[in-house]
């Protein structure tokens, strides 16, 4: 619940991904689709908790976000989705914040242990979201500027 609000207040700062997470999304159930954009706060909120600055991505950085996910896919050959699309995707060596799309893979397609409430998604599914995220976090990244003194270094 307390990150409820948190992840709230982060997608309303994010509106214009928010919009373009929304309307490029395929159709999907109701669960999948809460899944989907859960995930996309929690990436708002990684940057969020960096520290540094963090200013509202634009459509400028969407548009161009999303050209380089479309290109790298295409070029690494991530379709059709196949059972070793996250290591196709950790080939491509230039994705902006490696750790946190890692994470977005394991969390979609790499679990296996999972609890008997959690959904599943179908492999393209989970395809379909994975790049939406690597769009949105390129796209974060780009209107991004860390600390001088980084959280992780502060430890």
């Amino acid at each position: 619940m307390s990150f409820q609000s948190a992840a709230k207040r982060a997608l309303e700062n994010q509106s214009r991904v928010v919009r373009f997470f929304k309307g490029n999304l395929p159709e999907m159930a109701d669960q999948p689709g809460e899944v989907s954009l859960y995930l996309l706060a929690v990436v708002v909120r990684i940057f969020e908790q960096c520290g540094g600055k963090l200013d509202r991505a634009g459509a400028a950085e969407i548009e161009k976000a999303t050209a380089k996910v479309h290109a790298a896919a295409k070029s690494a050959g991530l379709f059709p989705v196949t059972a070793d699309f996250p290591a196709k995707v950790r080939t491509i060596a230039d994705r902006a914040q490696p750790h946190i799309l890692d994470e977005a893979l394991h969390a979609l397609f790499e679990r296996e242990e999972r609890k008997e409430q959690e959904i599943e998604m179908d492999p393209e599914q989970s395809a379909l979201v994975f790049l939406m995220l690597w769009a949105a976090t390129e796209a974060l990244d780009s209107c991004w500027r860390s600390p001088k003194t980084p959280v992780w270094e502060q430890a």
